[in-house]
């Protein structure tokens, strides 16, 4: 069986080579461990290889791993869908927010993150694809919701970037179709908006070279480094 140790060094070598095909280096990729339905203990064990960032799509199975190993300096993505009602929880437990679809969804954590003291950092969910059985902004509606979001000033969010799940089951023309599509979105905020627009999160286990060529910054990866559950 590959070990744990194995998968971590082969997903960095290639994405250090996706890196160089694109003329950039691997240090500009934030390598995210996806450890839902994952144990503290095999957190615990990548991050002892290094890896401090991971990543949870559930309120109520985060929050007692991330209580668990809070002595850890670990840093924490919530990457799944968040109802409005789960603001405050995840206010608590999270630094990165990747799944903002709605304005008002960016003022509950606003709120929730003032209540906690805390400074989040929100990516705004594009429904590139724009599949129905997606979550996440419609492309054209995006630049109209940024607009909104500076006016208001939100107190204890940022927004520094974009997001986006790529086709499932698609091949490889139309992964980076869809990759390059949100990276032409995200150099239309910066030039709109500012400069802090700096991150892409795009690219799972199936796709994540393809979307380091395309310009991510921010991979979320599962299996390719946890392997399949037997």
């Amino acid at each position: 069986m590959t070990s744990l140790a194995s998968r971590l060094a082969e997903v960095r070598e290639r994405i250090g080579e996706a890196c160089a095909r694109s003329g950039r280096g691997p240090g500009e990729v934030r390598l995210i461990a996806a450890s839902k339905t994952r144990d503290s203990g095999e957190i615990e064990s990548l991050h002892r290889l290094g890896l401090d960032d991971f990543a949870e799509s559930r309120i109520q199975e985060a929050l007692p791993k991330i209580a668990t190993l809070e002595q850890r300096p670990l840093t924490w993505h919530f990457i799944g869908h968040l109802q409005t009602n789960k603001a405050r929880q995840a206010a608590g437990g999270f630094v990165w927010i990747h799944t903002v679809d709605s304005l008002q969804l960016a003022q509950r954590l606003s709120a929730a993150a003032v209540r906690a003291g805390v400074s989040l950092n929100l990516l705004l969910q594009v429904n590139v694809a724009r599949d129905p059985a997606k979550h996440g902004l419609d492309p054209d509606q995006l630049y109209a919701t940024v607009e909104a979001l500076q006016r208001q000033s939100l107190p204890g969010v940022n927004v520094r970037g974009l997001m986006t799940i790529g086709f499932q089951q698609a091949d490889e023309p139309q992964n980076r179709a869809c990759f390059a599509a949100l990276r032409r979105l995200l150099e239309g905020c910066r030039q709109r908006f500012g400069d802090q627009f700096t991150e892409l999160s795009m690219g799972m286990s199936a796709d994540y070279v393809q979307a380091v060529e395309e310009g991510s910054t921010m991979v979320r990866l599962g299996t390719v480094l946890f392997g399949t559950r037997r």
